[in-house]
This record gives C-alpha cells, sequence and structure tokens, in this order.
C-alpha cells in the first residue's frame, strides 16, 4: 500500500533508456519511492544490470526491447502483463541526438533525420502503443515523455532534434485528449543537463548559458528525475502540460 515514505508502493513502472544518465536517475527516484522496475536498454546490458541491482526495493528487471522494435515491444507487454499484472507509468526517456549546427543544411543528411525521428518520436509512440491497454486497465495509468525546452525554443543540438521534441510534445496534447480520463500524459522538459552530453560541450558555451539562466546553473539528472516523481504522484491532477526544467533559461 502506498505511504507518505513511498507514494508508489505496489505500482509497476517503465522507463525505456532507463540505464542513461537521466534514465537511471528517474528509476532510482521511482524505486525510491516504491514502484517495481523494468528497465529497457539499447546495447548496453551490464549497466542496466548494474543500475538494477543498485536499486532499492525488489522484483525490478531489465529488457533489451527497443523502442525501434515494435512486435519486442508487444512481447514485452505481454510479459508484464503475464509477471507484474500491471503497469501504472511509462517514462518514455530514449532519445538520441548529434551535434549539427542549424545553418549546416547540407550536414544534417536524410539518414540522421530518420534515426533522430524514428527513435524520439516514432519509437515512443510505439511504446505508448504496445502498453496503452496495460496503462489503462487501473484507470490510473501515467506516460511521461522526456522532452526537451528545445522544441519550444528551437535552440538544440540540430534542428531534427529540435522538431522531434516539438512533435513529442504535441504528441503529449493529443494523447492526453485521446487517452483520458485512464492514462494522464505529460512532458518534462529540461533544458541543459549535466552529464555525458554537456561533458562534451564547449566549456565556454555552457558557461554563457550558465550565466543567462536565472537559477545560476544547468539541470543535473535528479532534477529532471524529481519532475518525473511529482507528475506521478502529487501532480495526480495534471494532464497534457510541457513541465520545464531549465531554471528559468528562456527567461534570460
Amino acid at each position: 500500500m502506498p505511504t507518505q515514505s513511498q507514494p508508489l508502493a505496489g505500482k509497476v513502472a517503465l522507463v525505456t533508456g532507463g540505464a542513461g544518465g537521466i534514465g537511471a536517475a528517474i528509476s532510482r527516484e521511482l524505486a525510491g519511492a516504491g514502484a517495481r522496475m523494468v528497465i529497457t536498454y539499447r546495447d548496453n546490458r551490464a549497466r542496466a544490470e548494474a543500475l538494477i541491482a543498485s536499486l532499492p526495493g525488489s522484483g525490478h528487471r531489465v529488457s533489451s526491447a527497443s523502442v525501434l522494435d515494435s512486435p519486442a515491444l508487444t512481447a514485452l507487454a505481454q510479459e508484464i502483463a503475464r509477471e507484474q499484472g500491471r503497469l501504472d507509468i511509462l517514462v518514455n526517456n530514449a532519445g538520441i541526438t548529434r551535434v549539427v549546427p542549424h545553418a549546416d543544411l547540407a550536414a544534417l543528411d536524410d539518414a540522421t533525420i530518420d534515426a533522430i525521428f524514428n527513435t524520439n518520436w516514432r519509437g515512443a509512440f510505439a511504446t505508448v502503443r504496445a502498453f496503452r491497454d496495460l496503462l489503462a486497465a487501473h484507470g490510473e495509468g501515467v506516460i511521461v515523455n522526456i522532452s526537451s525546452i528545445a522544441g519550444n525554443t528551437a535552440v538544440g543540438s540540430n534542428i531534427a532534434y529540435c522538431a522531434s521534441k516539438a512533435a513529442l510534445d504535441n504528441m503529449t496534447r493529443s494523447l492526453a485528449r485521446a487517452l483520458a480520463p485512464a492514462i494522464r500524459v505529460l512532458s518534462i522538459a529540461p533544458g541543459w543537463v549535466d552529464g555525458e552530453y554537456a561533458a562534451r560541450a564547449d566549456p565556454a558555451y555552457l558557461q554563457q548559458q550558465i550565466a543567462r539562466t536565472p537559477l545560476g546553473r544547468i539541470a543535473n539528472p535528479k532534477d529532471v528525475a524529481l519532475a518525473v516523481l511529482a507528475v506521478c504522484g502529487a501532480l495526480g491532477f495534471t494532464t497534457g502540460a510541457i513541465i520545464p526544467v531549465d531554471g528559468g533559461r528562456p527567461l534570460g
């Protein structure tokens, strides 16, 4: 049963791309709140298994189901239904990008565009499609799409990435309408997040972004994870919203 310290006790949560920096932080927060975790990974099973072993609680598992493989997602939904009997939370965290200057149209080739949209948008939609019935079964399902303020500001690693996050936010609103009231759907939209990607950025440019951010720093993965936890629990009457986790960066 849920308690004040474990509001998600008895619930099952799935995080796609859960072994990465943001995904791992989300998994830790949800597990700490009592959820049993299912974590998918693309190609780093050892990292995913190490994360699972470190999570509080029990009953956690990993799966190699890719968001690009719809039959594998369907099979995973059937496994979760059989083994766990429910799915309450889906976090669409899997995503890819690479840096391409916005003015360099030739460098943003078709293969890169397709890869970004296939993972960042089609993969998220395919995952929702596969798990919709499980999420709706108890009438209190939650889908959280990990987006980016790039979907609104159009400033990001490349034009296709910005467009894919705008499409993800649009899908959030569409699904919030289509799947209500059994499932709530929200986007969490970080700005810069401290981690592997930020570590590869030009330090001078990153300091400029920090200087222009009212709260004086970039986000860390836990900031994003706590926002996910909030919409899964305390913000129970919120749906269709795009929630920024950016320190007020667009105000700078």
